[in-house]
């Protein structure tokens, strides 16, 4: 069974950033490379790149990153430090599927290539307090990628000097992909495409100012404030039950409330708004997310939604735990579900349906 690797970081953003890339650099540098060539490679981003290119581009997006949030830059240039990659590299490193959206955009080509099949498998869900075990609400996703990103899972236990406390399901050298703070907000996402990319933030950064809040409606405004590199939906929920859903394209976003039904989403957009800037996508791509959205809502017809339904809906054999084969080599590298009300996280490297679920707190 795989056991997450944890990491405690503490102090200033600088020494959390530091203590990130210490812990992990020759990863963080292997995975890193792995990510530039991907973003090069016409498959992903759509375009026949070279390194030069997606360096420079990757280098306009710095000042974006500083911008949105000096501190947790401040944590990228403790990585760096600690690594010996610059700031750009490390961005493509976490915020990879945003960047091949800013890439697409920036080189297109007079043929365009549909997005790749390869960053669309994840499937999430906001379970509202009205039918959550002990009227508590649930967040949760399984995390679906390239097999070879699964190696790099990791969860950060992060206690920043001024901030709240949090726990962060994420990647070597990638500050933060979902999680959950001592505050009772969790956040997570799930991948769209987009042809509207543009220099600007990619999503870990939304993550982890997400993750410094008090509340679902702050949380959110990090969201919808973002100037975004790329396109993902964000997915919210707070220990009072408030909870959003994000389809959140980097010129526009369609914002939905938990109400009193589950929220199931998986990687095709659903309203018109963000359809009309939706990059082209492969018709398998777009029937197999379509079966884990059907699929997801029909495990989740139940009165009563308890962690163990949750875990099982990962673990669903017949379209969402998806398992590794060729030609593209995508599986399900892990998955977390949380509840706010109690501050529990259950997390699982690899496959959820041959790895066991760990559980920890957030208090």
């Amino acid at each position: 069974m795989n056991q997450i690797r944890i990491l405690d970081i503490a102090g200033s953003p600088f020494e959390m950033g530091r203590a990130h890339g210490e812990a992990f650099r020759n990863s963080i540098v292997h995975f890193t490379e792995e990510r530039v060539a991907l973003s090069a490679d016409p498959k992903w981003s759509g375009q026949a790149l070279g390194e030069a290119e997606v360096l420079a581009l990757a280098e306009a997006c710095v000042s974006e990153h500083e911008r949105y949030s000096p501190d947790l830059f401040e944590e990228l240039l403790g990585l760096s430090e600690a690594t010996g990659l610059s700031p750009a590299q490390l961005i493509v490193n976490g915020g990879f599927t945003d960047f091949i959206d800013a890439v697409y955009n920036a080189y297109q080509q007079p043929n365009p290539v549909p997005a790749n099949a390869g960053a669309d498998n994840c499937t999430a869900f906001l379970v509202p307090d009205a039918l959550g075990e002990n009227q508590q609400g649930f967040f949760g996703q399984t995390w679906d990628m390239h097999d070879t990103a699964t190696q790099h899972v990791i969860m950060l236990r992060g206690q920043p000097a001024d901030k709240p406390g949090f726990l962060a399901f994420t990647t070597v050298g990638c500050v933060g992909m979902l999680g959950m703070n001592t505050e009772g907000v969790a956040i997570g996402i799930n991948n769209l495409s987009a042809t509207d990319g543009q220099v600007g933030v990619t999503w870990p950064f939304v993550i982890r100012k997400a993750l410094a809040q008090a509340t679902a409606e702050a949380a959110l405004e990090c969201v919808t404030e973002a100037k975004l590199a790329g396109a993902h939906n964000f997915l919210i929920l707070d220990k009072t039950g408030a909870g959003y859903n994000v389809e959140a394209m980097p010129s526009r976003s369609e914002v939905t409330a938990l109400e009193s039904d589950v929220i199931v989403h998986t990687n095709h957009c659903l309203v018109p708004e963000t359809l009309s800037v939706e990059r082209k996508r492969e018709p398998d791509a777009q029937a197999h997310s379509e079966n884990r959205l059907r699929q997801g809502y029909k495990l989740l017809d139940k009165p009563s939604i308890t962690e163990t339904d949750l875990q099982a809906l990962t673990r669903d054999p017949e379209y969402i735990c998806t398992v590794s084969s060729p030609p593209r080599h995508i599986e399900t590298c892990g998955a977390a579900i949380m509840r706010p009300a109690s501050g529990d996280f259950w997390a699982v490297w690899g496959l959820p349906s041959e790895n066991q679920y760990e559980h920890f707190r957030v208090t």
